[in-house]
């Protein structure tokens, strides 16, 4: 792989790519992952789009100087607009932004019908993974594989998920800290939910101290505080 371009991020989110994917890549950047996975010989077609013309450019740039315009095709748009059914996707990837965001990509591309259900969603949210994974579950994707990882001091979520045929059911646990997640309680979980853990008695602190009625939010706090403790004792 050329590891060189990719972050740890799309390092780990390459792995979840499988053998001759069709893979859609939204808010491509420089088309780095998809540029990854052709050189290695995971994929041999993909669509790298950008809704911003600066890394638009990059990305048609990076894929000429590869020679891979037959095997990428770089596409001007916003979110799923880029993709049609006749492409044959297979999977998604939307990595980099808030979880609110991928949300709603991918809930106007559902509504615009821009998703078969065939495809496998390769997700990494900077922020907001409960959003995202609630999304996920109201539209029957069923989350398979889940990763975590810290890079630059930060600590990163990736989610994996495909559409079932059942109804996916969720406990707020499962939507708060993911389903798999959870249950395996690695020390970087630890270290992500003790994190949580020491910003929300902060803020409950501050709230303490408010000269102003902050009962409401120091309900959801204490609330909050109380799940990741229960969480972190299991």
């Amino acid at each position: 792989m050329d590891e060189k371009n990719l972050s740890l991020r799309l390092e780990k989110v390459a792995n979840y790519v499988r053998k001759n994917d069709r893979l859609a890549d939204i808010g491509s950047d420089h088309a780095y992952l998809p540029s990854a996975l052709v050189l290695n010989g995971t994929i041999d077609y993909a669509i790298a789009g950008e809704v911003v013309d600066g890394p638009y450019q990059s990305a048609k740039s990076h894929v000429s100087e590869l020679g891979f315009e037959n095997k990428i095709d770089v596409r001007f748009g916003d979110g799923l607009d880029v993709v049609e059914l006749e492409d044959n996707i297979t999977a998604i990837s939307i990595c980099g932004m808030g979880g609110s965001l991928i949300a709603s990509i991918l809930d106007k591309g559902f509504n615009a019908g821009k998703l078969s259900g065939k495809e496998r969603l390769l997700l990494q949210p900077n922020v907001g993974e409960y959003t995202l994974r609630k999304w996920l579950v109201e539209h029957d994707y069923k989350i398979v594989a889940e990763d975590l990882l810290e890079e630059n001091h930060k600590l990163y979520e990736i989610m994996v998920a495909e559409k079932s045929d059942q109804p996916v059911e969720a406990t707020e646990a499962d939507l708060q800290f993911g389903f798999l997640l959870k249950e395996d309680q690695t020390p970087l979980f630890k270290k992500k939910w003790q994190q949580e853990l020491q910003k929300n008695q902060y803020i409950q602190t501050s709230l303490e101290q408010s000269k102003s009625d902050q009962t409401e939010k120091l309900k959801i706090v204490k609330e909050t505080i109380q799940q990741i403790e229960e969480l972190l004792k299991a």
